[in-house]
């Protein structure tokens, strides 16, 4: 039933916050470290720096340095955005391109964030970390053959730290084989580091598919508690906080996602059935963003001052409204005859102003692939692009199929009912709730 592997860190002694972080001194990777750790096994220090940070945001002038100083905080915040306006205007060196690296990656811009990765090794950053950042981005790319190949180029002490044996781990899953290569990287990144997010998210995952709960939640607590908060780790906690009946202190991770990422739907669907649950009610503030955000998303970018080209280009595309600029990628854009960059930056300044971004919503538009099967009519065919909410299933069902990236009623019919059984959590009284509600629109799991 291995891994399990959750021993913790020894305890840091505890440093001046404000002090670090509003006087004009010494402000590098060490002492980022620092308050990382700090904000981490103290609540108060997270507090703390929250106040330092709003303190730094008020100032009308800042240097170079404090600005770098500002958004290297606002990054470990999960504040991303503010961290990359902030680390634009910094001094330019290694620290400010490295953090502004991992916002844009964040942000999932990640060719700007490999350019930041490489701005920061040539102002003098750890070429190692460096190059570990690059792998991470190409990974999140899709690119993991690419990321291996940095990862094996790698040599020497840097080997043996928590952080590239959590790359090297991460990278292996996605390529999608040695599953017991994965878990024992992850177990050593956690001996390394018993403190390392990633390491102990991909832990957590592990034991969680070999039915370890206790061990996976202790490991989701471990990677939650760190900052900036790990998406994912957030995500599952709360999923299994639900599992427990705990569903306050599910809340709570689902509104630490929403702090970082507005804009997380899942986040926003998981929150309201653990307050459902619990029979707790949205309150109105939360209301008003979903709802401000749906009006955002049916804005016509006809509304926007475009260039003639951008906007000939867009219609072409069909895209209409800032909702089907989100579900488009820079990619698709840039493929897109006489849509070069200065229109792409054009659209993400159009975005940003709204606190969205290109590709945030691109799950939303997946093509349909053919199907195996010949026995659709055409009136089936035609609901297939419906989206999985369509069935209102019960929470756990639809929990289950969101993690299997089942988001479209042609996705679900794609799975038998023997694949959806393999999914944790998914019964057979799950199983016939899927069916019958399939059957209304006409619809079967295949082989059925």
């Amino acid at each position: 039933m291995a891994p399990t592997s959750t021993a913790s860190a020894d305890p840091k002694p505890m440093v001046d916050i404000k002090q670090m972080v509003l006087v004009d001194s010494v402000f590098g990777p060490k002492e980022v470290q620092q308050i990382a750790e700090a904000i981490a096994t103290d609540l108060n220090q997270y507090r703390l720096l929250r106040e330092a940070v709003g303190e730094l945001e008020l100032k009308e002038e800042l240097s170079p340095a404090g600005m770098v100083r500002l958004g290297t905080c606002q990054y470990l915040l999960g504040r991303y955005r503010r961290a990359v306006e902030s680390l634009q205007k910094g001094d330019g060196g290694a620290l400010a391109h490295y953090y502004l690296a991992k916002a844009w990656a964040a942000l999932q811009e990640y060719q700007h964030a490999l350019d930041s990765y490489a701005a920061a090794q040539k102002a003098g950053y750890d070429p190692d970390y460096c190059a570990l950042g690059r792998a991470e981005v190409l990974r999140l790319m899709g690119k993991p053959t690419e990321a291996l190949e940095i990862l094996d180029r790698l040599s020497g002490a840097i080997e043996q730290t928590a952080e590239y044996l959590y790359q090297r781990g991460a990278t292996i899953a996605a390529l999608g084989v040695n599953p017991g290569e994965v878990a024992a990287l992850y177990a050593r990144a956690v001996e390394a580091d018993p403190n390392h997010p990633g390491a102990l998210f991909g832990l957590a995952l592990e034991n969680d598919r070999r039915g370890n709960d206790d061990e996976a939640m202790e490991c989701y607590k471990r990677s939650a508690a760190r900052f900036p908060p790990h998406l994912g780790a957030l995500l599952n906690l709360g999923v299994l906080y639900e599992d427990h009946g705990q569903y306050e202190l599910a809340v709570q991770c689902y509104q630490r996602i929403l702090d970082a990422y507005p804009n997380h739907e899942r986040a926003w669907l998981f929150l309201r059935d653990a307050q459902a649950s619990s029979s707790m009610f949205l309150d109105e503030d939360i209301q008003k963003k979903r709802d401000r955000l749906s009006q955002v998303m049916n804005i016509p970018v006809s509304d926007f001052e475009l260039t003639a080209r951008s906007r000939h280009c867009l219609q072409k595309m069909g895209i209409r409204t800032l909702g089907d600029l989100c579900r488009t990628t820079e990619q698709e854009l840039l493929a897109s005859k006489n849509f070069g960059e200065t229109s792409l930056q054009e659209i993400r300044q159009i975005l940003a102003s709204k606190g969205l971004s290109l590709g945030m919503r691109a799950s939303e538009k997946r093509p349909l692939e053919p199907f195996e099967t010949d026995e659709l009519t055409p009136e089936q065919q035609a609901v297939l692009s419906r989206p999985i909410s369509d069935l209102n299933l019960s929470a756990r069902a639809r929990k289950c199929l969101m993690r299997l990236s089942i988001n479209t009623l042609a996705d679900l019919i794609r799975f038998s009912g023997d694949q959806l059984l393999e999914c944790k959590n998914f019964g057979v009284t799950s199983l016939n709730e899927v069916r019958e509600k399939l059957r209304q629109f006409g619809l079967k799991l295949r082989g059925e």
